[in-house]
């Protein structure tokens, strides 16, 4: 988009309709950015990729226990007829001032707003180690959701390695569905673990939670070595100070923090900026407004920091973006959670051993098959891109891209439209600078 066309992003208007939000994103962020944009009788619209609202944490599913704060918020906002939740809808890409292109597994369409939020939450750092691309070999969060879709686990042997809070809460979905847990590995040190612990007295719900979540099978100081097996995991290598050692498991679920989905911000040519652990996230000052006239950011997407700053910033983001009066209240709660991501942050830092994992031969880029020696040869990411086609398959560089700005501190370049693999027909659209920008039909159906 052009400065002209940004610039006037937040004064477009239609004749005939009400002031319209956009929402990407029905995680935590975005259910509270909704709830709250409401009071002002705008037409809000919610979009999130996956087939049901709740984001990653509040994902359903039949292995999923409904959350109780989820479900609150989501009956909220079915009673509210200017609120219209749309599941299974992708955003391609930007299209003039004030309109993004959508699609779903039907259409595709412009859907015109005054005000944008971006909820896009975050995604799991996953580095290269040998056998991890093996069947049975999941993120942590990733063997979570699975598991809440119904995946049958009962009676499998799995093991969790990697780093911070997540990895309890994986492994307590999975004893849930029956499955043995036979380790669960964190990196962080015993000291690094204690201090953690006695700061969480300023937020003594995160106590009982994690007295909730601890396991007898969890070990601080351990790290992945390799996951080996022939045509899927059959074992996982691990190392614990100068000894290694090998579990025979089923499953292995790996979790190295999260990245943040600052994709669509960059599209728009929001400011970016970079969060404790170097990682890209979008940029917001205290109303969590962008650097572009009517884009507001809230979530994992401005940097991680648990569900409860998820929401809290979701409500500012919902208030600033439809001019309503932000509390103090609300600045103090956000205050409050955001010092508890980086109380995480500071004490999960991930071990420089883990940047090591990887051989030679061991594969970097699994949309491209591309291994490690020859990505790590090269001198950034643009020159990985043309020598080696690493981060040019279907995730479009999403995951080994930021194995590459963790190992080496390569920015990918900004990424260009369309933002998803999608359809010829909307292909089509995207090229036809002229179209008109619409409110998507109501005949596109709301999530269930």
């Amino acid at each position: 988009m052009t400065q002209e066309q940004t610039q006037g992003m937040a004064q477009t208007t239609r004749p005939g309709h009400k002031r319209a939000l956009l929402i990407i994103g029905a995680g935590p962020a975005g259910l509270s950015a909704a709830r709250a944009a409401a009071q002002a009788g705008w037409h809000i619209t919610v979009v999130d990729d996956n087939p049901a609202p709740g984001g990653q944490i509040w994902r359903g599913g039949p292995g999923a226990a409904p959350q109780p704060v989820s479900r609150s918020l989501q009956a909220d906002l079915a009673a509210l007829p200017q609120v219209r939740l749309l599941c299974g809808t992708r955003v391609v890409a930007a299209q003039g001032p004030g309109a993004l292109l959508l699609e779903n597994a039907e259409h595709a369409w412009l859907q015109a707003f005054d005000a944008l939020i971006l909820c896009t939450g975050a995604r799991e750092l996953m580095l290269p180690f040998p056998g991890w691309t093996l069947p049975g070999v999941t993120g942590a969060g990733a063997l979570q959701a699975l598991i809440k879709s119904g995946l049958p686990v009962h009676g499998q042997r799995i093991v969790l390695a990697g780093g911070g809070p997540l990895l309890l809460a994986a492994a307590a979905s999975a004893r849930r569905a029956g499955a043995h847990v036979l380790r669960v590995a964190e990196q962080a040190s015993a000291a690094q673990i204690a201090r953690f612990s006695a700061g969480l007295w300023r937020w003594p719900g995160k106590v009982f939670q994690a007295l909730g979540l601890l396991s007898t099978q969890y070990r601080s100081g351990i790290h992945v070595i390799a996951a080996q097996g022939a045509q899927r995991v059959e074992a996982v290598q691990l190392r614990q100070g100068a000894r290694d050692y090998t579990l025979a498991c089923d499953r292995l679920a790996v979790g190295f923090g999260l990245v943040p989905n600052a994709e669509l911000g960059r599209l728009l040519r929001c400011a970016t900026a970079e969060d404790a652990d170097g990682k890209t996230v979008v940029a917001v000052d205290t109303r969590q407004a962008t650097s572009l006239p009517g884009v507001f950011a809230a979530g994992e997407c401005t940097g991680a920091g648990g569900v409860e700053r998820a929401m809290a910033e979701g409500r500012i983001a919902g208030l600033a973006a439809t001019g309503q009066t932000v509390p103090q209240q609300a600045l103090a709660e956000r205050t409050h959670w955001a010092a508890f991501g980086k109380h995480v942050a500071e004490h999960f830092v991930l071990a420089p051993a883990l940047s090591g994992l990887a051989r030679p031969d061991t594969i970097f880029c699994r949309c491209e098959d591309v291994v490690f020696a020859d990505v790590a040869a090269c001198t950034g990411w643009t020159e990985a891109k043309l020598a080696t086609r690493c981060g040019m398959g279907a995730c479009q560089g999403r995951v080994c891209g930021a194995a590459a700005q963790h190992l080496w501190g390569w920015q990918a370049p900004s990424p260009r439209p369309p933002l998803v693999p999608a359809r010829v027909g909307t292909l089509g659209l995207m090229a036809e600078e002229n179209a008109s920008l619409t409110i998507s039909p109501a005949t596109y159906p709301p999530c269930p």
